[in-house]
């Protein structure tokens, strides 16, 4: 699979209490082509967020930042984030982001499930 933040097509909405809306388009979900939870594109605009919420202790996320820049809150650490950025957002964590620069953040969210089956892998053994 391909995709490319130019051709999707964006939700726009508030993502956790954040402070401004932002658009996010859920690319690809569990199922048994894929052994994460979920695949997001998101555009956090100028001044907006993500807010501050916690995940259960049956997944975590990874933030890869692919532009922009701002600031990430990770289990009450703060980081400055920027091109190139990958964050990982621990099991049961809490997180924040918060777009502190001057353009767009873009990023891909991938939420991963505490355990991952491989069947391959158990009929191989």
């Amino acid at each position: 699979m391909k995709y490319s933040f130019e051709n999707l097509n964006y939700e726009f909405g508030f993502a956790h209490g954040g402070v401004s809306p932002i658009y996010f388009c859920r690319t690809e979900e569990l199922s048994s082509n894929f052994a994460f939870n979920f695949l997001d594109f998101v555009i956090v605009p100028i001044s907006s967020s993500i807010g501050k919420h916690t995940h259960a202790t049956d997944n975590q996320e990874i933030y890869v930042i692919i532009s922009g820049c701002g600031e990430m809150i990770v289990d009450g650490i703060y980081y400055q984030v920027k091109d190139g950025d990958v964050i990982v957002n621990a099991i049961g964590g809490t997180h924040e982001l918060i777009n502190t620069g001057d353009q767009e953040i873009h990023l891909v969210v991938i939420e991963t499930p505490l355990k991952v089956t491989n069947d391959l892998n158990s009929s191989n053994s």
